[in-house]
């Protein structure tokens, strides 16, 4: 009787120490095969977008183009008629010839006195001085010259023309109307090249690594309800910008069509890389301790580990949490009591 107590005793025991090491559930959750997307907004731009200002002061004598209208390079789209410059033409040509008169009259008696002084018959102080009045007319003549050309080169901006192939999307004058040199005043026109948009996105800073070349974006806008554009990446600025935190890139849109127009908004879905918003986990694995938030794992000698995690999206039941792999054996509903290093038992894995 007594050997029999004594073994039950040792039995009670055993069970009862096996009771103190808690037993845990597991759960395995893998970093998805597909990263999702991205959805952001985007604004459309014109690859090419040329506002035309007025190179000379003056007053609109004609136009010719229509917001709307396709045009051409080098096609005409306004007159000017400008008063003040066509009488400085004018005063510019007669100026050179005053200059071209005096320096032929200078260089005759130039070559006189050099006559002159080979003979001995006047000083070389007097052939220096007729000399060096050649010289000055001959700076006056390049000075005149000068002047008109650039005179004359202004006469040129009278006709404003189209920079390249496009369409004309503004016009803010009319004729008789009086326009001024600078940029601060409203372009006269304003044509953009539409065959060819730019789509610009603020991407936030922690998916900037998802921005690699050969990356497709896809957007859709209202004027089009139901399709689908696609959009080739063609520049990231690779810097963060500190008001908002993203960075701004840009894709190239083909628009041969017409089907898109510039300055309009966008919806653009992006594709992500698989894990790059690391590894899905449900909420009931998550615990918070005096590091932050953390999840609690399971060694291979059957002891705790916690390990603090950065969640990246909260997806209500589940999170997309960065700091453990899919290969780490998380436990479920970890107790509050558990502890670095406490010794526990796997019960299942799901």
């Amino acid at each position: 009787g007594i050997g029999w107590r004594y073994y039950r005793g040792v039995e009670t025991r055993d069970w009862t120490e096996a009771q103190t090491v808690p037993t845990v559930q597991l759960v395995h959750m893998g970093a998805a095969k597909n990263g999702g997307t991205l959805m952001l907004p985007g604004q459309l731009q014109a690859f090419t977008n040329a506002p035309i200002h007025a190179q000379v002061t003056g007053y609109v004598k004609k136009w010719y183009v229509d917001i709307g209208a396709p045009v051409k390079k080098g096609q005409l789209l306004a007159e000017l008629d400008t008063p003040d410059l066509d009488g400085q033409v004018q005063q510019g040509r007669a100026n050179l010839a005053n200059v071209v008169a005096a320096q032929k009259l200078s260089a005759a008696t130039a070559k006189r006195w050099n006559a002159l002084f080979a003979q001995g018959a006047v000083s070389r102080q007097d052939k220096d001085e007729k000399d060096a009045d050649l010289a000055a007319k001959d700076a006056a003549v390049a000075a005149a010259r000068a002047n008109l050309y650039s005179l004359q080169a202004q006469e040129g901006f009278k006709r404003l023309v189209a920079p390249f192939d496009g369409v004309v999307t503004s016009r803010t004058v009319d004729v008789g109307a009086l326009v001024t040199t600078g940029t601060t005043t409203p372009a006269l026109f304003t044509v953009s090249d539409q065959r060819r948009l730019r789509l610009y996105v603020n991407v936030p800073e922690n998916y900037a690594a998802a921005i690699r070349p050969g990356l497709k974006a896809r957007f859709a806008v209202p004027q089009a309800p139901g399709r689908t554009f696609v959009a080739d990446l063609v520049a990231s600025a690779g810097a963060v910008n500190q008001a908002s935190g993203t960075t701004l890139v840009q894709f190239g849109v083909d628009n041969a069509d017409g089907a898109l127009q510039p300055g309009g908004y966008a919806q653009v879905t992006l594709p992500l890389p698989a894990g790059i918003n690391g590894v899905r986990l449900p909420a009931t694995a998550l615990t918070f301790r005096d590091q932050g938030m953390v999840v609690a794992t399971v060694n291979g000698e059957g002891r705790v580990h916690l390990i603090p995690i950065n969640i990246v999206r909260d997806l209500g039941q589940a999170v997309d949490a960065t700091g453990v792999s899919d290969s780490d054996h998380i436990i479920d509903n970890p107790s509050d009591s558990l502890s670095e290093g406490d010794k526990v038992l796997v019960a299942t894995a799901k």
